[in-house]
């Protein structure tokens, strides 16, 4: 884990929050949480890079994809790293996490990945002030990243890691767009400020 990374980290309690995608003002609340963490950032000039994790090649797993799509080219100041074009995944994410802490200045990384929780939970986004660690849900050792991180609750934990391939697409869409529209909300209000 990048230095700095690791310094940000552990200097703080971690905390979730849940959202749930059927409340019609979720995107706006979670919008305006995202906003209160970029405010709160201990960054000075900081530049916002949302890394979406994932593959397009499973259902569950295409949430991180989805979200950079919609979001790359929304504004020039924020990086989208990881599209559908271009997935972040377990074969190059360490590689991406060394490449935005190599090339981009002072980046502040909003990690958004798909994960596995219990049934009551499946279709609620958590937001969290501390790194995700993609692939936990399926049992994969990748590093952690992300100054704040953002999950879509796709399917229940503890099944087969074939259950992503079963995933209904329209809770991942669902999911996916609500993502974004918080972040566009985050993008925009930052941006007026």
């Amino acid at each position: 884990m990048n230095s700095v990374l690791a310094k940000r980290t552990f200097q703080k309690k971690c905390e979730t929050e849940y959202f749930d995608i059927i409340d019609d003002l979720s995107q706006v609340s979670l919008g305006k949480k995202i906003v209160n963490h970029l405010l709160a950032a201990e960054i000075e000039n900081y530049t916002p890079v949302i890394l979406c994790i994932g593959t397009d090649r499973a259902t569950g797993d295409c949430l991180g994809p989805l979200v950079g799509n919609e979001l790359k080219n929304y504004n020039s100041r924020y990086k989208v790293v990881g599209d559908l074009k271009t997935p972040v995944h377990a074969l190059n994410l360490r590689a991406t996490i060394d490449d935005i802490y190599r090339k981009i200045d002072n980046p502040f990384v909003i990690a958004v990945d798909a994960s596995l929780g219990s049934s009551k939970h499946i279709g609620r986004i958590t937001l969290s002030n501390c790194p995700i660690a993609p692939g936990k849900g399926v049992h994969k050792k990748l590093p952690a990243v992300g100054d704040i991180s953002i999950t879509g609750i796709v399917s229940m934990a503890g099944q087969s890691p074939s259950l992503l391939q079963s995933t209904r697409l329209y809770v991942v869409m669902q999911l996916a767009n609500c993502i974004s529209n918080a972040l566009k909300f985050s993008i925009d209000y930052l941006e007026e400020k």
